[in-house]
């Protein structure tokens, strides 16, 4: 089963607000949800194009790799404005 609107949403924040947190952050909502969703979008590419995990549903592998994704953009996009 697929995630709906409200499902990303709810991903996206919890995933966001989450690498903020770790990436030692301060974001608003609004970029957090924007992180979270980008972040689930880049990780569910590594994990189900590059590593074969298949990723879907309203679980908690679902907010891993949202998560994960999240703190390597938030990572990248440090690494950009350093240079």
């Amino acid at each position: 089963m697929g995630l709906g609107i409200i499902g990303w949403i709810i991903i996206g924040v919890v995933a966001g607000w989450l690498a903020e947190k770790v990436m030692g952050r301060s974001h608003g909502l609004i970029t957090n949800l924007i992180v979270g969703i980008v972040g689930a979008l880049l990780g569910g590419f590594i994990a189900g194009s590059l590593l074969g995990i298949p990723v879907g549903g309203f679980n908690l592998m679902t907010l891993l790799v949202a998560f994960g994704g999240a703190v390597l953009l938030l990572f990248l996009l440090g690494l950009v404005k350093r240079g």
